[in-house]
C-alpha cells in the first residue's frame, strides 16, 4: 500500500538537538504534502507550541491536521475539532496533590495552551516548558480556579534522576485510572485513560478513511509507541530510546543527521 499519512513526533524527531528543522526535512515534508500525503504533527505540546513549526513547514488549512497534548486534542489546522478528551477538576486536584506529596515539580495544561502550577518556587523545567511552547504560566492553588476547570494533561517535570526515582510511585498512585507515560527524560505525563497518540491517530484515520498500511509514524520516545502500534510502518529515530526502537520496523538516521527527511523519501516518496 502507498503511504497516505505521515505522523511525526516533534522533539528529537522533526527537530534537531538544537530545536531546528533541517532543510532536508522541510523539503521532504513539503514534497509529501504536494503528493497529497497528510503530514500530521503528533506531540505532547499544546497547539501554541506547535504553530511555529506548522508555519515553517507551510502546513495549513482544514484538510491538514495536528494531534496535541499527546492525543488529548485532535483538530484540523483551521480549528475543527476531530476529538477531545479532557480531565475534570477532581483529576486536576489529585495530580497536583500527588506532586506535592512526592515533592515533584508539577504543572497542568488547559486546552488553550496555558500552564498552571501550584508550586510557589517554580522549577526551571516548568519555566522552560512555558517559554518553549509560547504558553501562559499561572501560579494558582486549585482553590483559586473554578470548579469546572478542566485540563488536557498534567505533568511532573525535572531532572531525569528525580523522575527515575519517582516514576514507580506515580504509576502506582495513578495508572489504574489515568494514562501515565514517560514522555521524555524530563517529563512524566498524566492524561485521560483513553488518550494517547495511537488512539488519536486511529480516530483521525477513521475520519480520513485510511487503513494502518497507509500510515507511517515516526518518533523517538515511549509516548510514540502507541502510534507505532497503529501505523503499518512504525519508524524510530536513530537517536531514539531502546524501548521505541524495539517497537519499530525501521530505524532511521538520527535527527541531527537528517534521518527524518531520508526515511520519508525512502518509504513515502519512492
Amino acid at each position: 500500500m502507498k503511504i497516505r499519512m505521515i505522523a511525526l513526533d516533534i522533539d528529537d524527531t522533526l527537530l534537531t538537538s538544537t530545536r531546528k528543522i533541517l532543510p532536508s526535512t522541510k523539503s521532504a515534508v513539503q514534497d509529501a504534502v504536494a503528493r497529497g500525503i497528510k503530514v500530521v504533527l503528533c506531540t505532547g505540546r499544546p497547539l501554541a507550541g506547535v504553530t511555529p513549526y506548522l508555519t515553517q513547514l507551510a502546513l495549513t488549512g482544514d484538510d491538514q491536521y495536528v494531534i496535541t497534548y499527546n492525543g488529548a486534542v485532535t483538530e484540523s489546522l483551521a480549528g475543527r475539532v476531530v476529538a477531545k478528551h479532557l480531565l475534570d477538576n477532581a483529576a486536576y486536584r489529585e495530580i497536583t496533590a500527588l506532586g506535592q506529596r512526592l515533592n515533584l515539580p508539577t504543572n497542568v495544561l488547559d486546552e488553550h495552551s496555558n500552564i498552571f502550577t501550584a508550586d510557589r518556587d517554580v522549577d526551571w523545567w516548568i519555566v522552560e516548558q512555558a517559554a518553549e511552547n509560547q504558553a501562559g504560566l499561572f501560579i494558582r492553588d486549585p482553590d483559586e480556579l473554578p470548579g469546572d476547570f478542566a485540563i488536557a494533561k498534567g505533568a511532573y517535570v525535572g531532572k531525569e534522576s528525580l523522575l527515575d526515582q519517582a516514576e514507580q510511585a506515580v504509576r502506582q498512585a495513578l495508572e489504574d485510572r489515568f494514562y501515565v507515560v514517560r514522555a521524555g527524560r524530563n517529563f512524566i505525563e498524566i492524561m485521560d485513560p483513553h488518550v494517547n497518540k495511537g488512539q488519536a491517530l486511529r480516530d483521525l484515520a477513521r475520519v480520513l478513511d485510511l487503513t494502518p498500511d497507509e500510515i507511517m509514524a515516526v518518533g523517538d520516545e515511549g509516548n510514540d509507541i502507541a502510534m507505532f502500534d497503529v501505523a503499518g510502518l512504525p519508524v524510530a529515530m536513530g537517536n531514539g530510546t531502546a524501548e521505541a526502537k524495539a517497537h519499530a520496523k525501521v530505524i532511521a538516521g538520527t535527527n541531527d543527521e537528517g534521518g527524518l527527511g531520508e526515511v520519508i523519501r525512502q518509504y513515502a516518496l519512492q
